[in-house]
């Protein structure tokens, strides 16, 4: 069963939000390293991982923490991290 990750994290939005298009081809590249690192779904900051530990691993990267800081992110402070267990009920969709 996969997990459900919600993350909040301070910054300077303003930052962030120029990054999205200036830095479009790093975002890119850093989706398909979570793939490979056990990503199943993004959207923004809500993430569906195959374990919790994958997730960890993955944003704990120094490489991910330099990026994150570069964008705007303030990882002087850990981020608010939500981790549910992922279940099918019959009314999903």
């Amino acid at each position: 069963m996969t997990v459900l990750v919600q993350m909040r994290m301070d910054g300077d939005t303003e930052i962030f939000a120029k990054s999205l298009t200036e830095r479009a081809d790093e975002y890119r590249a850093i989706a398909e390293q979570a793939k490979a690192a056990g990503a199943v779904h993004h959207v923004l900051v809500d993430d569906e991982w195959v374990t919790e530990q994958a997730f960890h691993d993955f944003l704990t990267r120094p490489d991910l923490q330099q990026f994150i800081s570069e964008v705007g992110g303030d990882v002087t402070q850990p981020p608010d991290v939500l981790i549910t267990e992922a279940i099918e009920s019959p009314d999903q969709f």
